[in-house]
Order: C-alpha cells, then structure tokens, then sequence
C-alpha cells in the first residue's frame, strides 16, 4: 500500500473528537488500515490513530515490540492489532509515570501519567467485539492512542512541563 503524512501538532484535526465507525463500513477499511501500518512501521512508531493521517475515524493500529512487553502481562498482543471505535471501560486507580514521544509531535518526548491498567472494548478488523485487560506499556500504548481520538496530544495530560524536551536533549543530560 503507501505511507502517508502524519499530520503533526498544530493541525486542527488532531483537537478534534473522531466519528464512530459504523459497522456496515468496516469491510471498507482495509486500505486505510494497511496505509496505517506502513505509516506507523516507516516512522518507527508502536502506534497509530486516524486522526495522526488526516482522517475523523475512531480507528486506530499498534505493534507491541516484544523488547516492551510488561513481564508476566499475558494480555498483551505480539501481532499488528487493528482497534475500531476503541473505548476503556475500566481504569485502574493506580498511577504510573513513564515517558512517551508522538509521531505527531516529533523529536519531543514529556513524562506523562497513565492508569498502571485498564479494561478496553472495540471491533477488530474482521467485525468482531472484543474485550481486552492491559497493564504497563501495552496500557499506556491504549491511552495514548484513545487520547488520539478523542482530541488529546500526551502534553495536554503531563504534570510537570520541566519534563518535556527534545529528546536529544533530554537524553544527553
């Protein structure tokens, strides 16, 4: 399929709450969902939202590289995942920190706090409901993602600005 450009920070589309995706559409979507996936793999990213390529969808993809998985997380998926009208159904009230970078926002990354778990619904790629549990990365991954769709960049959730920079810069010091 093609990569496509990833709208960055500023862009309207990425403040903005994406539609539902109706069921009688989802057979319509495998070219976009490809298109995403190459996007995500050529920008070196572990996650995509619609809206992070121009389009109102409540749609999003990831690929958990194994070097991230939470030890002892038997939840999370080791295969590209395909999320359509994603939403959390249950957080957990445990809080971790931990940092995250943005294709849309390249070269930054912030430390942001995110629920530790989290129970998650949506419609896979073929149609079908599923119902997921995820802690560390994975569940951090989901949030980020969401956020995506419902009009949130990470920096809008960090605590502390002090703890946003470009990455060189932070890693250097």
């Amino acid at each position: 399929m093609a990569t496509r450009e990833i709208i960055r920070m500023g862009n309207p589309i990425l403040a903005t709450m994406a539609q539902p995706i109706q069921l009688d559409d989802v057979a319509t979507l495998p070219d976009v969902i490809q298109d995403m996936f190459d996007t995500m793999r050529a920008a070196n990213g572990v996650g995509l939202a619609a809206p992070q390529i121009g389009l109102s969808m409540r749609l999003i993809v990831f690929e958990i590289p194994k070097n991230r998985q939470t030890a002892g997380d038997t939840n999370t998926p080791t295969s590209p995942q395909v999320l359509i009208n994603p939403r959390i159904t249950h957080f957990d009230d445990e809080m971790e920190l931990g940092w995250e970078g943005c294709l849309s926002i390249p070269g930054l990354k912030g430390e942001v706090p995110r629920h530790s778990s989290i129970t998650y619904d949506a419609i896979d790629a073929e149609g079908n409901r599923l119902t997921r549990h995820a802690c560390g990365f994975h569940a951090r991954v989901i949030q980020h993602e969401i956020d995506h769709l419902d009009g949130i960049l990470y920096p809008e959730r960090m605590l502390n600005l002090r703890q946003f920079g470009f990455v060189d810069e932070l890693e250097e010091h």
